[in-house]
C-alpha cells in the first residue's frame, strides 16, 4: 500500500485529486499474491500436496517435515505418477487434470469429483519456496524438476519408484516478510498434524504417516475392515483414542440425494471447545458455520452452552448441489439448499441421541475411579474426631416410607436436614433390616440399572447389578425425567402464548427483518407471533407464556442474528429449553430427600425407558457404573 501523502503534497480543498495510474502487475507478483491465498502456512501446503496424492489414486502417503514445515516438507505417494510433459504442465498456473471436459471442450466447474482442481497449488508453492518434484508413472520413466522462487530447472531423467515425491524447502524464502507471521516450530508442526489427521479420517483405506524431525507423530495403516463404517470407526479410534470408540453413537440417514454418516459422542462425552468436531463434505475436511450450527442445535437440549460434543460426520451430496470453490483453501462450502442439509444433520443426530437411551459415557467411570485413589499414608493416620461424628450421622438406607414417588410433581422435601447421633444409629438398624427386605429384588439385578440397595447421604442411590454397582444422582436423574415429560407434553399440546397488551415494535435492518419474517410460521410454533411492520421493522404480538416477562427487543435481535448466520432461530428454542429445564429442576426429587426402596427402584426403571436419562439437562452424568473388575482393581485383586 502506498504511503499517505504529506500535508504539503495533498491537493488543496476543492481541487481535483490526481487520477491513479492503472498498471499490469508482473508475473512474479501475481504468482506470489496467488500463493498467499493458497499457501497461508506450512499446513496449507501439506493439505494441498496430500490431496493431490489422493486424487492421484495413492494407497500410501508419507509426510515428513522439519522446522514445523518451515525448513522442509516432503510428501511421497504411490499414486499414478507423472511424465515429463505432465511435470511441466503441473507447475503452470491454471493447469489441471481434475476437471472433466464436455463434448464442446468446456471444463465442467459444477460436477467436481476431486479434492483439488484449480491447478494452483504447485505453482503457488514454487513461487514462494524451493520446490522439487520427482515422479514416475507406472510402466514409464522417472523425471525430476525444480522450481525456486518461480524459476524452473528441468525436467531431467531420474530414477525413482512409481509414484511422486514432492519436497518443499525454505517456505516463504522468496517472501521473507511472511515468515514473521508464522508461529513456533511446535505450533506449526501441530497444525500440520491436525491437517493430516483430518484427511486420514475421511480416507480410512489409505495408509498415512507423519514424521517431524525424524520423530513419528502419526502412523496409520490402511484399515482392512470389509464394512466402510467399521473402517471409518477403526480409523477414528486410532486417531481420537479408544474413549472415542467406546462413547460414540452411529449416525446414518439418507434423504433426497443427501447421505450423512459417521459417529457422534454421547452428551456426557464432551469438551470445552469445538475443536474435536470433525466435519467432511464429499471427503473434504471443512470448517463450516452451517454444519457447526446444526450440531449445536441438535445438542442444545443436552449440553450447557460452554460444552461441545465430540463427533465426526461425513456428508455425501451430489457435487452439483455444493460449491467447494467458496474459499481459496477450500475450507468452506456452500450448499444449494442449506436449510435441507442443516435439518438433515439435526435429525440424524437427534435420532442417534434417542437411540442411545439412558446410556452414559464410560469416561464417567474412569473419572470416578481416579477419585478413589487413596494415598498410602492416609491408611496410617487416625481419623479426626469430627470425621467419626460425620460417620455416625450418616444413614445408608431409607427410614420410613416417604410419601413422594418419582413421577409425581411434588418437588418439595428435606434439604439435607440435620440428624442426631441417636437418629443415625436408628438409621443403621433400619439399614440392616433393609438388606433383608431387598433380598427379594435379586431379579432386578439383571436390569440395566440393577436393584436399589440403599441411599448415600440422602442424595445418591446405590444399585447392584450382576457385574458391578451403580451410583445414581437422584436429583439429576429425576430432573431429566421430568424435563422429558414436559417436552412430550409441549409437543402434544403446543406451547402456550401470551398476548401483549401493547405490541412491541423492533427496528432491524431491512434484510434482517425480511429473513425473520420468512420464519414467522416456525416462530409461531414456538409461541412467538411476529409480523412485518414496514421496511426493516418487526412487530411482536404474542410471546411464549413460559418466558414470562422477557426482554423482547433483545430476543428479536438475537433471533435475527442467528437466522442470518445459521439459518435457524436457536436462541428462542434454547430459552424455552432453559425455562423447561428450570421448571424440571424445581419439580424433581431434591438432594437430601429420603427415598424408600420402592421409590428408588421406580426411579431406576423409569430411567431405563426414558431417552437421554444418562445425563441431566446440563450434560452432566446422572449415574456412574463401576464394574466388578473396576472394583477389584481398587482393592488390588487385579
Amino acid at each position: 500500500m502506498a504511503e499517505p501523502a504529506s500535508d504539503s503534497a495533498r491537493p488543496s480543498e476543492g481541487a481535483t485529486p490526481p487520477r491513479p495510474q492503472i498498471r499490469r502487475l508482473s508475473e512474479g507478483t501475481v504468482n506470489r499474491i496467488a500463493a498467499g491465498e493458497v499457501v497461508e502456512r506450512p499446513a496449507s501446503a501439506v493439505k494441498e500436496l496430500v490431496e493431490n496424492a489422493l486424487d492421484a489414486g495413492a494407497r500410501r502417503i508419507d509426510v515428513a517435515i522439519s522446522g514445523g514445515g518451515k525448513t522442509l516438507i516432503s510428501v511421497e505417494d504411490d499414486g499414478c505418477g507423472m511424465t515429463a510433459d505432465d511435470l511441466l504442465l503441473a507447475i503452470e498456473r491454471h493447469a489441471t487434470s481434475k476437471l472433466a471436459v464436455d463434448g464442446a471442450g468446456t471444463e465442467d466447474l459444477v460436477h467436481i469429483n476431486s479434492l483439488g482442481f484449480r491447478g494452483e497449488a504447485l505453482p503457488s508453492i514454487g513461487a514462494v519456496a524451493r520446490l522439487g518434484i520427482i515422479s514416475r508413472p507406472r510402466g514409464g520413466e522417472g523425471h525430476a524438476l525444480k522450481v525456486e522462487g518461480g524459476k524452473l530447472s528441468g525436467p531431467r531423467p531420474a530414477g525413482t519408484a512409481p509414484g511422486t515425491r514432492i519436497e518443499v524447502r525454505d517456505i516463504f524464502f522468496a517472501t521473507p516478510a511472511r515468515l514473521k507471521f508464522l508461529k513456533s516450530d511446535r505450533a506449526e508442526a501441530q497444525a500440520v498434524s491436525d491437517v493430516v489427521k483430518r484427511i486420514a479420517m475421511a480416507h480410512p483405506r489409505v495408509a498415512l504417516s507423519l514424521t517431524h524431525e525424524g520423530r513419528t507423530m502419526l502412523r496409520l495403516d490402511a484399515e482392512a475392515a470389509a464394512d466402510d463404517e467399521e473402517a471409518h470407526l477403526a480409523r477414528l479410534a486410532r486417531i481420537l483414542g479408544r474413549d472415542f470408540q467406546d462413547n460414540v453413537m452411529p449416525v446414518a440417514i439418507e434423504r433426497e440425494g443427501i447421505a450423512i454418516h459417521g459417529h457422534a459422542g454421547l452428551p456426557t462425552f464432551n469438551r470445552g471447545n469445538a475443536q474435536a468436531q470433525y466435519l467432511f463434505v464429499n471427503g473434504r475436511p471443512v470448517r463450516d458455520k452451517l454444519l457447526t450450527g446444526a450440531v449445536r442445535g441438535a445438542y442444545a437440549d443436552f449440553l450447557a452452552r460452554d460444552r461441545h460434543p465430540i463427533l465426526a460426520l461425513f456428508v455425501e451430496v451430489d457435487p452439483a448441489e455444493v460449491d467447494v470453490n467458496v474459499h481459496p483453501a477450500k475450507a468452506e462450502v456452500r450448499f444449494r439448499d442449506p436449510g435441507h442439509v442443516r435439518a438433515l444433520i439435526v435429525k440424524s443426530l437427534r435420532m442417534a441421541l434417542d437411540a442411545a437411551g439412558h446410556r452414559a459415557s464410560t469416561t464417567v467411570a474412569g473419572t470416578a475411579l481416579g477419585a478413589f485413589r487413596l494415598e498410602p499414608q492416609a491408611l496410617h493416620q487416625p481419623p479426626p474426631q469430627r470425621h467419626l461424628m460425620e460417620l455416625a450421622s450418616r444413614s445408608f438406607a431409607p427410614s420410613a416410607p416417604a410419601t413422594h414417588v418419582p413421577g409425581m410433581e411434588d418437588g418439595h422435601g428435606d434439604e439435607g436436614s440435620a440428624h442426631t447421633p441417636a437418629d443415625a444409629l436408628a438409621g443403621f438398624e433400619r439399614a440392616e433390616a433393609r438388606v433383608e427386605d431387598t433380598a427379594s429384588t435379586d431379579d432386578l439385578m439383571d436390569r440395566p440399572l440393577g436393584a436399589a440397595r440403599g441411599q448415600l447421604h440422602l442424595t445418591y442411590i446405590v444399585s447392584e447389578t450382576r457385574d458391578g454397582l451403580i451410583l445414581v444422582d437422584q436429583h439429576a436423574a429425576h430432573e431429566r425425567l421430568v424435563h422429558e415429560r414436559m417436552k412430550k407434553a409441549l409437543a402434544e399440546a403446543g406451547i402456550k402464548r401470551q398476548a401483549l397488551l401493547v405490541p412491541e415494535v423492533v427496528e432491524l435492518g431491512a434484510g434482517e427483518a425480511a429473513a425473520l419474517a420468512d420464519r414467522s410460521d416456525e416462530l409461531a410454533e414456538l409461541g412467538l407471533v411476529i409480523e412485518p411492520f414496514g421496511d426493516g421493522t418487526i412487530i411482536v404480538r404474542e410471546t411464549p407464556a413460559m418466558l414470562g416477562d422477557t426482554d423482547i427487543q433483545g430476543l428479536i435481535r438475537d433471533l435475527a442474528d442467528e437466522v442470518a448466520e445459521l439459518g435457524e432461530a436457536l436462541s428462542l428454542k434454547e430459552r424455552l429449553d432453559e425455562v423447561s429445564g428450570t421448571m424440571a429442576c424445581h419439580g424433581s426429587v431434591r438432594a437430601g430427600r429420603r427415598l424408600t426402596a420402592a421409590e428408588m427402584n421406580a426411579l431406576l426403571r423409569e430411567m431405563e425407558v426414558t431417552p437421554h436419562s444418562g445425563q441431566c439437562n446440563h450434560g452432566r452424568p446422572t449415574y456412574v457404573k463401576l464394574t466388578l473388575p473396576d472394583i477389584e482393581k481398587l482393592f488390588g485383586r487385579r
